[in-house]
């Protein structure tokens, strides 16, 4: 017997806050993006519009977010009888992607100034707006990366540290910066380069995370499922326990044990309770399959 309950698309709301999130993310990335690129050129520091330039980055990781979500939110269909879902992973893998880019930029900006190809002129101003960007990062990264807990996605938490990196980009400028003030030319370079290599390492974990959702990784606890499952009224034996998916989105299968004498209705009857209980007590489950079994009879 096969009680198998097929997945439940995701709900529109939390779907139209994720992009609400990205829309007000990208709208805030493109303002500080502009002040330190264009102040950049004004003033003829490379390290600011290397920073701004990062800056779009973000943005456009904003843009590839919109577009996957839009994919992901799609109900299941003939085709994808398991609903889009993925495409929300294969959207943080695209922007763990650009952040590698992003490293890359900083780094060859980096080593240009180490070989004495570029020089920082500091002004008051440019501490004004490097500092005023920071602090705009810092609360960008905060409240998507809350919000990206709160609707379990994984293209708000890879974007959350994707802006997080921006953060460390314009720390670094503000230390070299002053730095460069009181004479050390070459410390924009050196500081560059421990950013490029702390954006490389968060690209990576995004990656790990992407990587598990595809590579099909166990999500629960087996114990815990067997334990949910073996409370319920007729249960002998909870056995074959399988998860996988990404975290907000978890399919599950799982064999039972029940008495030989057993009818389809009351076997079916079982199936359900276990199901409800298991989705209780791990709401992220949105797929659930029963394998039903008879016992084997006493010797």
């Amino acid at each position: 017997m096969n009680k198998s309950a097929r997945e439940t698309p995701a709900t529109r709301p939390r779907e139209r806050d994720i992009r609400r999130v990205l829309l007000v993310v990208l709208c805030l990335n493109i303002a500080v993006a502009l002040a330190k690129l264009l102040y950049g050129l004004f003033s003829h520091s490379v390290a600011m519009q290397a920073d701004g330039l990062h800056s779009f980055f973000d943005g456009a990781s904003n843009v590839v977010g919109l577009i996957g979500m839009w994919f992901a939110s799609r109900p299941a269909d003939q085709s994808h009888p398991y609903g889009h879902g993925k495409f929300e992973t294969f959207t943080a893998a695209a922007i763990a992607v650009m952040l590698g880019i992003a490293g890359y930029t900083v780094a060859r900006g980096a080593i240009d100034s180490l070989q004495g190809q570029s020089h920082a002129q500091v002004t008051v101003a440019s501490f004004a707006i490097m500092i005023g960007t920071l602090a705009v990062n810092l609360g960008v990264t905060t409240w998507e990366s809350r919000a990206g807990r709160r609707l379990g996605s994984e293209v708000l938490r890879a974007d959350a540290r994707h802006t997080l990196s921006d953060v460390l980009v314009s720390s670094g400028v503000i230390i070299s910066l002053i730095l460069v003030r009181v004479g050390l030319e070459k410390a924009d370079g050196v500081l560059a380069l421990l950013v490029a290599v702390a954006i490389a390492y968060t690209a990576f974990t995004i990656l790990r995370g992407v990587g598990r959702t595809l590579s099909d990784a166990a999500r629960l606890p087996v114990a815990e499922v067997v334990a949910v499952a073996a409370g319920v009224d007729g249960v002998i034996e909870c056995h074959s326990v399988r998860t996988r998916g990404s975290e907000n989105r978890v399919s599950l299968d799982l064999h039972l044990l029940v008495a030989p004498d057993a009818t389809v209705e009351w076997g079916h009857a079982i199936a359900d309770s276990v199901e409800a209980a298991v989705r209780d007590r791990f709401p992220q489950v949105t797929d659930v399959v029963v394998h039903v079994e008879p016992a084997p009879p006493p010797v």
